[in-house]
């Protein structure tokens, strides 16, 4: 690996209609593969960028731009109705005939640094490469199904969801959209706040990539008492797709008996056999709601959410949790936020959490498995199955396992 000392690393505020930042954003877009920015999609990209409040980082060699990173705040559900604030991690690109240098370390633990004194109690990401970030601490949290629902003659609900259903206009999720995800985004552990760009991709407008798509259609569910609780938006195919089949860019539900509802009409949709969704639940309960079990295939499986815990107690105490119990966690942290041994008493609900390096662990992990751990949607029995998890009491990993588990489903569908 080679050295840094040729860089020069600067921070900045993204702005609109600002030089720095427009060249930012076309060696962020260089990086992923995208065309060049046109003006109108530089002012737009801008104005996202500073809606999110984002802090852009530039590597430069001279006045060469040659790596991108952006950070933002945002908050992360850690149990129903428990937002916590997280430190989001986005637009990572290196040249690759700038890389091996240093310089994304560089870039990434100078702002673990910068977000653990803020007091930050956690940063996440995600990845378009899984490879990547294990080095500084994260460890993957939340999964998505890439999922296909067959829906000709022989399909059919097991049940009939509450509510109703009724096509809106996609522009009208500008308004309807952000609170049906307030609703979703407090109930489920996982879930990640959305940021400024979601809106205009959910509902086929003009996006930072791509123009208006007027082809986007949605649909919204009214709850008994005539409420929005949830929304659909999806885009058709084409005819020459054999079996016809609907795309569902987005779904979102206050709960259960809404993401049914959805799932209900999208199945009801005419001259249409199939659905696709490649951000469903890991543990979906539709599989369970249909009659033909073999009717939803999975397509994939997506590691979605990556947490790096840079503050053991604050952010063990800040979490939701079922029951009641006690365990003794070692945690060895290359970087040394999570370093240490720590003492986690749960009772009625809630965490106290104590560093007590001298006291005897049950169990011994790493700081990557320490963010795998933390929302309670990995299992620790599984983790030491695959030799990530250390135990040094009898059925550590199984106690643990029942301490850590979530008080709701854990699930998020915000990529940033």
């Amino acid at each position: 690996m080679g050295s840094t000392d040729d860089y020069s690393f600067r921070t900045f505020p993204a702005a609109a209609a600002d030089p720095a930042t427009n060249t930012w954003i076309q060696a962020e877009r260089r990086g992923f593969h995208d065309s060049r920015a046109t003006d109108e999609q530089l002012a737009r990209t801008a104005d996202h960028l500073v809606t999110d409040r984002r802090q852009l980082t530039g590597a430069y060699r001279g006045d060469e731009l040659v790596a991108t990173f952006a950070a933002f705040e945002s908050t992360l559900n850690v149990g129903p109705n428990t937002l916590l604030p997280v430190s989001l991690v986005s637009n990572v690109t290196v040249r690759p005939t700038h890389r091996r240098n240093g310089i994304l370390r560089r870039m990434m633990t100078d702002h673990l640094r910068e977000a653990a004194a803020a007091g930050m109690a956690i940063a996440a990401l995600t990845v378009s490469e899984a490879t990547i970030y294990r080095r500084f601490g994260f460890g993957v949290a939340t999964w998505v199904s890439h999922i296909a629902l067959t829906t000709d003659t022989r399909f059919r609900m097991l049940v009939e969801p509450r509510g109703r259903c009724e096509l809106i206009e996609a522009a009208d999720l500008a308004t309807l959209g952000p609170k049906a995800f307030a609703a979703f985004h407090a109930a489920h552990p996982g879930s990640v706040d959305r940021h400024a760009a979601t809106w205009n991709r959910v509902m086929g407008g003009a996006t930072e990539k791509d123009d208006a798509n007027p082809g986007v259609y949605a649909a919204a569910h009214y709850d008994e008492a005539g409420q929005v609780d949830g929304y659909v938006s999806y885009l058709f195919k084409g005819w020459d797709t054999a079996p016809h089949t609907l795309e569902v860019i987005d779904l979102v539900a206050a709960d259960d008996n809404a993401y049914l509802g959805l799932w209900e009409f999208l199945a009801s949709v005419d001259l249409v056999e199939r659905i696709e969704w490649e951000v469903a639940p890991a543990d979906d309960p539709l599989r369970w709601a249909v009659a033909d079990w073999r009717s939803l295939a999975l397509t994939g499986l997506e590691d979605w959410l990556w947490i790096r815990v840079l503050d053991v107690v604050a952010a063990f105490e800040a979490r939701a949790y079922v029951g009641s119990g006690s365990m003794v966690l070692q945690v060895t942290d290359a970087l040394g936020y999570a370093t240490g041994t720590y003492r986690l008493a749960v009772a009625d609900g809630r965490a106290t959490v104590t560093r007590d390096d001298s006291a005897a662990p049950d169990v011994s992990v790493e700081a990557p498995t320490l963010g795998s751990l933390y929302l309670g949607g990995v299992d620790a029995v599984t983790l030491a199955a695959a030799g990530q998890l250390a135990e040094h009491t009898p059925n550590a990993a199984l106690r643990l396992r029942a301490l850590l588990a979530p008080v709701a489903s854990v699930y998020g569908s915000t990529h940033f």
